[in-house]
């Protein structure tokens, strides 16, 4: 059996190394983006002169081939299911017995006036890291992000570490506020601003300008105020990359429709990752999850499916880690920006501003819900035995050193945000446990 995987991304890769454990079959992974794997969120660290590239491949290149997974370069044109046959740009194709779409995202663009003039680009792939090298190579007096969130904050970091002077255009009238709370939002919207960047808020894009030649002059914003520039960043969110897929007859809504098995309509044919949109998601779970952890777990999904082994999608307990610049953040359970009806919530934030921790509990059992940190680091093997053996509120806090990491560059807190929860909860007094007398009990009992 020939089983072909499209996209070399972290779903297509962790499918093709789930079929090779498990089974002899033929494996072939595409992608015209790059000839192997990389970490996409390393993008910005090349840029920056942190990492170079193939520093960012997770396997050497002999990896492939020791394991008989053949690698094929090229970009996919379509798909005709009748045949179980892919077409290739350069009219070229391949057959198949099983397939896997696993083709990711792409950067938004809303129609706006200049959009597709050279200079402009989005942060997702290889070939936006290329096209950012490009524009910037011999310097450029100003770029314009388009929209906030993690994507818009790491373009602002990659030009910013080479001193360009960089303007943030943000609908929101906070940064991230769509996601994070109040607190979190204005706490972040005061650090980007304490770094130089120019941010905008409560200001869209309008247009972009051509210099003549096809090229980026500057931007026009919903003010009226014209912004001159060499570089627009669009990262105002990404959609699920399937044009190519919307020709066949494989059903799809914003993203390609799959059951629990990861499964489309088309037997035989299957998706994972940023491309697949659920058909029914899991409770408190959005249809289509664009985060790493959540590809990695469809594309294994994806593969024990396609080896005939019945296994539903399991997306455990959210979490997700990202930085805003150097303030790291980590998030569990569900925090969401406005509480829902019968939670009740706790913030912390230090004096300097740059460490915070918001807690969420259910009201009637003061069981456990979710919590938001920024610039303290947590485990998320214990926030994660937390929320499955539904500890309370109280509990949490009570052992929070359990989940708190020991390296000497980082300030305990753990004083700090329980006095300010005793203030504030008088009738809920927490007294701290011991640390080591914790993790024994949680982890060696």
């Amino acid at each position: 059996m020939h089983i072909v995987i499209i996209g070399n991304g972290i779903s297509g890769i962790t499918a093709a190394r789930t079929l090779r454990k498990h089974s002899d079959h033929e494996i072939t992974v595409i992608s015209g983006e790059t000839d192997h794997f990389f970490s996409r969120t390393a993008l910005m660290y090349i840029y920056m002169g942190h990492m170079r590239y193939q520093e960012t491949k997770p396997y050497e290149d002999w990896f492939w081939s020791k394991n008989r997974i053949n690698l094929k370069k090229a970009w996919v044109k379509q798909i005709d299911t009748d045949n179980n046959h892919i077409l290739f740009s350069d009219d070229s194709g391949m057959h198949y017995d099983r397939l896997l779409i696993a083709s990711g995202s792409k950067s938004n663009k809303f129609g706006w006036p200049g959009q597709d003039l050279d200079g402009v680009q989005g942060l997702y792939s290889f070939q936006d890291l290329e096209a950012m090298e490009r524009t910037t190579k011999h310097g450029i007096s100003r770029a314009v992000i388009v929209g906030g969130g993690l994507i818009g904050i790491e373009m602002a970091e990659m030009l910013h570490s080479r001193h360009y002077p960089v303007t943030l255009l943000v609908r929101e009238q906070s940064y991230w506020n769509n996601v994070l709370p109040a607190q979190e939002s204005a706490m972040i919207t005061r650090h980007i601003r304490e770094h130089g960047f120019d941010l905008r808020l409560g200001v869209e894009l309008k247009e972009i300008l051509d210099d003549g030649t096809g090229k980026v002059k500057g931007v026009v914003t919903s003010e009226g105020e014209t912004i001159d520039c060499q570089l627009v960043g669009l990262t105002a969110g990404v959609s699920p990359n399937i044009e190519f897929v919307k020709s066949s007859k494989i059903v799809c809504g914003r993203g390609i429709i799959v059951n629990q098995f990861q499964q489309t309509n088309i037997n035989g044919v299957y998706a994972a990752g940023d491309c697949a949109q659920m058909e029914t998601p899991p409770a408190d779970r959005r249809p289509i999850e664009q985060v790493w952890y959540t590809g990695k777990i469809q594309g294994e999904t994806a593969a024990l499916n396609i080896l005939g082994r019945p296994t539903a999608y399991n997306p455990g307990y959210w979490y997700n880690s990202a930085k805003f610049l150097d303030i790291e953040y980590q998030t569990y359970g569900m925090v969401l920006p406005v509480l829902r009806e019968g939670e009740e919530a706790f913030y912390w934030e230090d004096a300097n501003g740059k460490r915070s921790i918001h807690l969420v509990w259910r009201k009637q059992d003061r069981r456990f819900i979710g919590i938001n940190n920024f610039g303290i680091r947590l485990r998320h093997t214990t926030f994660n035995h937390w929320l499955k053996q539904q500890a309370t509120v109280d509990e949490v806090l009570r052992d929070i050193r359990a989940a708190a990491f020991d390296p000497e560059f980082f300030k305990p807190f753990e004083k700090e945000l329980i006095s300010a929860w005793n203030i504030q909860f008088p009738d809920h007094q927490i007294q701290l446990n011991n640390k080591r007398s914790l993790r024994a009990r949680i982890f060696h009992s």
